[in-house]
Order: structure tokens, then C-alpha cells, then sequence
């Protein structure tokens, strides 16, 4: 005899990628029935071909293995969570040196299988152009949200849905080197909030030089549409830091690289030029270059941004990326089990919450569905300890603190530092690891 619960409660899921797969699985495994929608084969976005469920739409890596990194860290929690995604990755790995890589059609595949054979979970081949009004509801439809359903989305969440990403890179703090950088405020107006990077008129030419002939990365034909050679069409402020530069060279000096109002306290003068930057999060363990939002290769960005003085040993955290990609700033809108702070019954998860990459849009599908089904059960709240990646992950997109947010990937700099100081990266990040995991078991 089924359990009671599996006719009582419903969930429709839309969307069946890496995201919605984890959500469903979560759900249909706690005994409630699920409905997922998934609108191939009957209509592909431009970038998807295949027609099973989680395709892997760019690199078929879920990077690296080694748990003593970010996403060795996450896969890790992953697994101690129950991910779909992890077993059919371990299932159809393929040689890849320190990296979880994967035959892209065999995962497909075999995630499409497993999702189809379990007996709550009803798979349904149709486009959903509107925000379903019955029941809960987890919209896990990805960075190509077909128009109709963003629309849709888009008169649920107001403004504060977005549909480019334009985002510039962010570093570690601690990696900043603070002889050669100072804190300080324009003009001396409010708190000195901002690390000032500062250049003389050498620096800053040898700077310009190479921005200006640095590689960019290749645009999908998706996003063609929405970027040129000139720079963003439909948004000036989202224009690349290189497309700026090209205008001429003084152009960022009286741009996001400007000066006035400031005084280098090591010279008693007002630099020839300052690269800025701004904490990222509450903690100030991570600080983003402000005006860097760039389309340049991600060597190419390691390269030229580690020119501007104070940088020139950072730790890149996330590289500066620009796409298409429809999200939602999920500070104003979420809380950190991914559910609508003003509708209950509306969760998110995936890219479309403002997780970046394969492995954390998994991830956040898996918390999705599992805080769902714990508050379905009426179960105790899993809360994830903050020191777990996915934990600071689900904490960052839905911390009010960030006031111009944009998508992050998992990485060290988002979790609490060590009570001690240790300098050595591989083993700070070994450490990390340790905690974060060790913490997640005593929970879950």
C-alpha cells in the first residue's frame, strides 16, 4: 500500500537540467509525487541539441576532483546529500587528470533513465509559458528561460529580474597586497569602504597597452544578438573594461578608473589613475573590481589584471564573464533554502537563482528540493553550517547585504575564514574542506 503522502502532496518542477533533475530526485525520494516539465523535444533553446534531461550544454567537466578545492569540496557535499548528478557522473566518467569529466550523451542518458523510472516523478514534454497558481512550484528553467515563462517570471519578481551577465571578476582579500593598495572613500565622503589600487602614469600606460590588445573569449551564437565588437548593445554601463579602452586612452581615467577625490597616503598626491575595489560580501573576504566587467579569456584577465599594483598576486575567486543569462537577484527575493521570500509556494534553483556552473546550479536543485520535501513532511529545516560550500553558497545568493548582485560559482573565499592564519593556499583550502565536510556530517 503507498503512503498516504504520495496522493496528498504535489510538486511541479519546470525545467529538466542539472537543477530541476536534483529537485525532482530530492522530492520523489522523500515520498512525494513530482511533475516535471521539461519543454524538449518539443522546443530547444538555442544552445541545447539533445534531447535528454541535464545536458550538458558547454564542457562536459564538473572540474576538479581533489576535495581540497572548491569543487571537489561541493561535489563531495553532493554525494553525502544524495545527488543524481554524482552517481551518474561516477557512472560515465571519462579520463580527465584531476578532473570529474564525463561522456556528456552516456550522463544524459543515464540521468534521464533514473528520472524516468521512479514512480513519483511524472515527466511531461510541454512548454510552461505561465507561473503555475496551484500547488508548490520550483522553477529550475536555467539561463535560457524560454520568453513566455520569463515574462511570466518577470511579473512575479518585478525588476528584479535580469537577462545579461555582466560581471566583473572578484578577489580574495586576503591576496591583496595592502603595501601597495589603501582603503579609503572619494573626497573622504562616508566610510573608507573601498581598497584603491593606485597607478602612476607608466603603469597605467603599460596597463592600457595590454587591455587593449588582449584576446577575447568567443561569443556563442546566443549571445551574438546581445553583444558586437563595440560592446553591449543594449545596456552602456554593462560595456567590457577592454571595449572601453579602445575608445582611447584616457577614456577609463575618466571612467571607472578616474582619480579625483583621491589621495594616495604613501605620496601624499592624487595618483595618475586607481583601479577600485568593493567588498563583495558582509564578511569582506572577497572584493570585486568595480567597472571590470569583462569579455576577455580567462588567462588573458589573470595576465592583464594582475598588472594593476596590489593585484599582482591575487586570487582570482570568479574571472569576469559576459553572456546571456536570465536570473534573479535573489538577495531581494530568496532565503536561503531558495524559496520566495513574499510566496511561499515558489521556490527557484539553478542558474536562474544566480548559482554559476554545472555543479553549483546541482547543488542548489538538491537543497531546493530537499527543503521542500523536509517542510512538505513537516520536518525540521536542514540548515546547512556556513562553513560547507553549499552552505555559503545558498547564504550568498540570499544575503540582502549584497546590493549589485550577479551570479558566483563556488569557491574558497565564500566560506568563514580559519580561526588561524594559515598562509599556505593548498593547505588553507585542505582545511577548509575538512571543517566544512566534517560539519555537514554532524547535520544531515
Amino acid at each position: 500500500m503507498k503512503n498516504s503522502l504520495e496522493t496528498a502532496m504535489k510538486v511541479n518542477v519546470i525545467g529538466a537540467g542539472l537543477a530541476g533533475c536534483e529537485a525532482a530526485w530530492q522530492l520523489a525520494n522523500a515520498g512525494i509525487k513530482v511533475t516535471l516539465f521539461e519543454m524538449k523535444p518539443i522546443k530547444y533553446s538555442p544552445a541545447h541539441k539533445y534531447q535528454g534531461f541535464a545536458e550538458l550544454v558547454c564542457s562536459n567537466s564538473l572540474k576538479a576532483e581533489r576535495i581540497g578545492s572548491a569543487a571537489g569540496m561541493l561535489k563531495q557535499e553532493m554525494r553525502m546529500l544524495g545527488s543524481i548528478t554524482m552517481q551518474c557522473a561516477d557512472l560515465s566518467r571519462v579520463s580527465a587528470g584531476g578532473a570529474l569529466a564525463v561522456d556528456r550523451t552516456k550522463f544524459s542518458d543515464l540521468v534521464t533513465e533514473r528520472i524516468k523510472a521512479h514512480h513519483l516523478i511524472e515527466c511531461v514534454s510541454q512548454e510552461v509559458r505561465d507561473v503555475p497558481t496551484d500547488g508548490f512550484t520550483i522553477i529550475a528553467t536555467g539561463p535560457l528561460t524560454s520568453e513566455p515563462l520569463a515574462e511570466s517570471i518577470q511579473k512575479m519578481c518585478g525588476d528584479y529580474l535580469y537577462f545579461h551577465d555582466a560581471a566583473a571578476p572578484i578577489v580574495s582579500f586576503e591576496s591583496i597586497d595592502m603595501s601597495k593598495a589603501f582603503f579609503a572613500a572619494r573626497y573622504g565622503r562616508g566610510d573608507a569602504d573601498y581598497i584603491n589600487c593606485p597607478m602612476e602614469k607608466n603603469e597605467y600606460t603599460a596597463f592600457y597597452n595590454a587591455i587593449t590588445t588582449a584576446e577575447s573569449a568567443e561569443l556563442h551564437d546566443f549571445d551574438k544578438e546581445h553583444f558586437s565588437k563595440d560592446g553591449f548593445k543594449v545596456y552602456e554601463g554593462c560595456m567590457p573594461i577592454e571595449v572601453l579602452a579602445k575608445r582611447g586612452e584616457d577614456t577609463m581615467r575618466f571612467g571607472p578608473l578616474k582619480p579625483v577625490g583621491l589621495t594616495d597616503p604613501k605620496t601624499g598626491k592624487r595618483p595618475y589613475a586607481v583601479v577600485q575595489l568593493r567588498a563583495e560580501n558582509e564578511q569582506g573576504s572577497m572584493y570585486n573590481i568595480v567597472g571590470f566587467q569583462t569579455n576577455l579569456k580567462f588567462p588573458e584577465q589573470k595576465r592583464v589584471f594582475s598588472m594593476i599594483p596590489g593585484l599582482e598576486n591575487a586570487e582570482f575567486l570568479r574571472l569576469g564573464v559576459m553572456h546571456r543569462n536570465t536570473f534573479i537577484n535573489s538577495p531581494k527575493l530568496l532565503d536561503e533554502y531558495f524559496c520566495m521570500k513574499n510566496n511561499d509556494k515558489i521556490y527557484f534553483a539553478g542558474q536562474i537563482t544566480g548559482v554559476e556552473g554545472y555543479i553549483e546550479s546541482a547543488a542548489s536543485g538538491i537543497y531546493a528540493g530537499l527543503s521542500l520535501a523536509r517542510r512538505l513532511l513537516g520536518k525540521r529545516e536542514l540548515k546547512l553550517p556556513q562553513t560547507t560550500m553549499l552552505g555559503s553558497l545558498c547564504r550568498y545568493v540570499s544575503d540582502e547585504s549584497v546590493t549589485d548582485f550577479q551570479p558566483m560559482g563556488c569557491n574558497m573565499g565564500i566560506l568563514p575564514l580559519l580561526s588561524q592564519t594559515v598562509k599556505n593556499k593548498q593547505e588553507r583550502y585542505a582545511l577548509l574542506a575538512e571543517r566544512g565536510l566534517k560539519e555537514l556530517e554532524n547535520v544531515i
